[in-house]
């Protein structure tokens, strides 16, 4: 069965950084293609950032030159590392593959804010 559990999120003050985590179990992580996801207040969940098995990475564009994705297969975890943080960057982070096709962990609350 597979399990995503994610960590890291936080209250953060506009301009601030967050390192958020994401340990998969159940599923075979060093071959799969995985994703940071974002739902916003009253959004539809986006994605933000892809990671291929191979560590080629995509951004979206608002988030693009601020946020870097990364993982480490042997210990099936995937991080976010986000700076310059924004009041739109408020939302629920949530790791899945890409496409996002297992079922959603909890996720983590990232509030920025002054």
């Amino acid at each position: 069965q597979v399990q995503l559990v994610e960590s890291g999120g936080g209250l953060v003050q506009p301009g601030g950084s967050l390192r958020l985590s994401c340990v998969a179990s159940g599923i075979w992580f060093s071959i799969n293609d995985m994703g940071w996801y974002r739902q916003a207040p009253g959004k539809q969940r986006e994605l933000v950032a892809q990671i291929t098995g191979g560590g080629s990475t995509n951004y979206a564009d608002s988030v693009k030159g601020r946020f870097t994705i990364s993982r480490t297969n042997a210990k099936n975890t995937m991080y976010l590392q986000m700076n310059s943080l924004k009041a739109e960057d408020t939302g629920v982070y949530y790791c899945n593959s890409q496409p996002a096709i297992q079922r959603w962990g909890p996720g983590t609350q990232v509030t920025v804010s002054s």
